[in-house]
């Protein structure tokens, strides 16, 4: 059950309040229903990230232009007809299939704690892997699960390093647990969920 619209609208501009303004606010939609978006159009939400094209395809449905809409899952090559006629951004590029079909603006995912159970592209193939794609804008990563937000610096501080040794300076890392953090590490997106629908 989400919050009030007013509740999400006061955590939303909270979170953008935190991050500063040269950090954008995506709020990570996996488990709002398509009902429930309508709550995040009262509640001014503007940017929305979605996991799963299927799910991209349905919410995109109703609710067209009251969102702009970001792609944060894992990315299936055969979806990416979906991605490429609703989305602005694709936030997690990283396999050479997808690369070949996807047609709109994209940052390439990178596994930088080397979790065999994240996607991402390992950073030693990152050099080869930028050839891949002619729009790439940056970089992303999630960072394994950690109870402590400050556990996850390290990794985002090594992504600004990749993304600056590449010249990529847009940068999507950071979530509920630990965007603060991210932001204070040079991340230009953060998505977050959970902080903002319940508080």
């Amino acid at each position: 059950m989400l919050a009030l619209p007013d509740e999400i609208r006061a955590r939303y501009e909270r979170v953008r309040e935190e991050v500063g303004p040269e950090v954008t606010v995506v709020a990570a939609t996996k488990y709002v229903s398509v009902d429930e978006m309508a709550v995040l159009a009262e509640a001014g939400v503007e940017i929305v990230g979605e996991n799963r094209a299927q799910d991209l395809e349905e919410k995109h449905a109703t609710y067209g232009d009251a969102f702009r809409w970001h792609f944060i899952g894992h990315l299936q090559s055969r979806k990416a007809k979906v991605l490429n006629r609703i989305c602005e951004l694709v936030h997690s590029l990283d396999s050479e299939s997808a690369a070949k079909r996807l047609e709109v603006p994209a940052l390439v995912q990178v596994n930088l704690a080397g979790e065999e159970t994240k996607s991402g592209v390992a950073p030693e193939h990152l050099d080869r892997f930028l050839g891949l794609y002619r729009d790439v804008r940056g970089l992303s990563t999630m960072p394994p699960e950690v109870a402590d937000p400050e556990e996850s610096r390290p990794v985002f501080r090594k992504l600004r390093e990749l993304g600056a040794e590449h010249g990529l300076a847009e940068l999507s890392m950071g979530t509920s647990q630990d965007y603060k953090v991210a932001a204070e590490e040079g991340a230009t997106y953060v998505r977050v969920g959970t902080v903002l629908w319940s508080g």
